[in-house]
């Protein structure tokens, strides 16, 4: 169970999730594209591309850290992050291209692709593993969807996994706010279908004609005392990036 609940997604981070959100039309339950909603969802912070300062507070029963990063990204499958406090950590970096990641550690300037084996490591020593910078941004094609419930203010959906999806959830079920049109948080299910994450939506800002929210909080529900918080300091949409950006050269800049 312990390394079901290591492995974490969103978004999100990515941690992180394009926010066309804002331009989509009002939907009814005859209308609505559960398929194309949760896309957007999942690609909230990214637009056709973005820039963001972040703070990332990891705390667990042993230790409490703050991580101010920079991070770049190009649709769902670029992705870029580097470190710049602590000092001691200064430009560590990931890049996502694809469903491939690289580390690069500065102390020792090496560059390691992340094999399968270490895909549920804990990125960054968060609640995060490496697994959900890949799969996330892609949960529209590995899942099937089923509107559970609609009030006047939000939607909740189920997300079952296709049966060629290797996946590591049992089930996520997302509840989805109407005005404006943001995630409001997401249950994470095992394959026991038991309720193992918990992630929050919190913040919700007006950046240039985009709506989001700024901080997202992932709660590993089997340890409460335990938390990943991302908070978004500055964030700028649709840089003209291209994917020659996201290159392993560009990994050891800072």
């Amino acid at each position: 169970m312990k390394t079901k609940t290591m492995r974490f997604l969103s978004k999100s981070i990515l941690l992180l999730l394009a926010c066309s959100l804002f331009a989509l039309p009002p939907a009814t339950a005859d209308t609505l594209d559960l398929q194309a909603l949760i896309k957007d969802v999942e690609q909230q912070y990214m637009g056709l591309s973005s820039h963001a300062i972040t703070m990332m507070r990891v705390k667990t029963a042993h230790w409490d850290r703050t991580l101010e990063m920079e991070a770049w990204s190009l649709e769902r499958d670029y992705y870029l992050i580097q470190i710049l406090e602590p000092a001691k950590e200064r430009g560590v970096a990931t890049l996502k291209r694809d469903r491939e990641i690289w580390n690069y550690l500065p102390k020792v300037d090496r560059i390691i692709k992340v094999p399968p084996s270490m895909m549920g490591g804990s990125w960054m020593g968060s609640h995060i593993t490496n697994d959900d910078l890949v799969k996330a941004s892609h949960v529209d094609e590995d899942y099937t969807f089923t509107l559970l419930e609609e009030t006047d203010d939000e939607w909740r959906i189920e997300c079952l996994p296709r049966e060629d999806a290797a996946v590591v959830w049992g089930k996520i079920i997302y509840r989805i706010g109407k005005q404006p049109r943001v995630p409001l948080d997401v249950d994470y299910f095992d394959e026991e279908m038991i309720r193992v994450r918990q992630i929050l939506f919190e913040d919700v800002r007006t950046i240039g004609e985009r709506i989001v929210p700024m901080r997202l909080t992932v709660l590993p529900l089997e340890k409460p005392e335990e938390m990943t918080v991302f908070e978004y300091r500055d964030l700028v949409f649709d840089l003209g990036l291209d994917e020659n950006f996201f290159s392993l050269r560009r990994l050891k800049q800072r």
